[in-house]
């Protein structure tokens, strides 16, 4: 098991940033590949970012590329996500999650992944 629980959601203003955090409790946090999703009301949870086990292979959605970064740190057993340039449509609830996967894999879909947290909300006003 896993224990995922996410931090850092707030309300800021579009053009700002904001860093999101996960912290894992359970079993080894090394071995997971990682992720990040959002899900806005009456929407279904959509992908936004994805880092590997080895190598730290990321991927991103097409939406957040070049204003997003992802990032882990295995010692501390946490994944961050690192969002700048805040847009209205960013306002959403975030959610990481963590997925068992060989070496350089990246898990993009939900069904991937085994663990979730319980959500930071992001509001960005316009």
């Amino acid at each position: 098991q896993v224990q995922l629980v996410e931090s850092g959601g707030a309300l800021v203003q579009t053009g700002g940033s904001l860093r999101l955090s996960c912290a894992a409790s359970g079993r080894a946090f090394s071995v997971y590949a990682l992720g990040w999703f959002r899900q806005v009301p009456g929407k279904e949870r959509e992908f936004v970012a994805a880092i590997s086990v080895t190598y730290g292979r990321t991927y991103y959605a097409d939406s957040v590329r070049g204003r997003f970064t992802i990032s882990r740190d295995n010692a501390k057993n946490t994944v961050y996500l690192q969002m700048n340039s805040l847009k209205a449509e960013d306002t959403a609830v975030y959610y990481c999650a963590a997925g068992r996967a060989p070496g350089s894999t990246l898990l993009l879909t939900t069904g991937q992944y085994d663990y979730w947290g319980q959500g930071t909300q992001v509001t960005v006003s316009s």
